[in-house]
C-alpha cells in the first residue's frame, strides 16, 4: 500500500467507510494539494504511533476551533464521533479553548458543534 492508498484508508476509517467529500472537491482543480492531504497529513503524521484515532480527532477539533476554522471543526467533529468521542468530550474540548483562543472563537466553536450534534440526532447517529 503506497502512501496515498494509506491515507485515503485512514480517511475512510474516519468517515464510516466513505471517501471525504471536501477532499475529493479539492482533488478536482488541485491534485497536488490533495495528494499531499493523503499522502502526508493521513498517511505520515496521522498514522504515527502514540495517539489513538479518537485522541487526535480532539486535539484536530481544539486546533481548528482555536484558529476559527469553522468548516474543519465540523469535519473533525463528526470524525472524532465516528471514531469514539462523545459530544461531553468535544464540548470540553471548546470550552478548553476559550482559555488559548478567547471566548469568541470558543462560542464560534460550540455553535459549529451544536449544529453537528443536531444533524447527527436528526439522522440517528450515534
Amino acid at each position: 500500500m503506497d502512501r496515498r492508498e494509506k491515507g485515503e484508508a485512514i480517511i475512510r476509517t474516519l468517515n464510516k467507510g466513505e471517501s471525504q467529500p471536501t477532499l475529493e472537491a479539492l482533488r478536482k482543480e488541485f491534485p497536488f494539494l490533495a495528494e499531499s492531504v493523503a499522502s502526508y497529513a493521513m498517511a505520515d503524521v496521522w498514522s504515527r504511533p502514540g495517539l489513538d484515532l479518537r485522541t487526535r480527532q480532539l486535539v484536530a477539533v481544539a486546533a481548528f476551533a482555536a484558529l476559527g476554522q469553522q468548516q474543519f471543526v465540523r469535519i473533525h467533529a463528526g470524525y472524532a464521533l465516528n471514531v469514539g468521542a462523545t459530544e461531553e468530550e468535544l464540548k470540553e474540548v471548546v470550552h478548553q479553548t476559550t482559555v488559548h483562543a478567547g471566548f469568541p472563537r470558543a462560542i464560534e466553536a460550540a455553535q459549529t458543534l451544536s449544529a453537528v450534534f443536531a444533524e447527527r440526532r436528526k439522522e440517528n447517529k450515534p
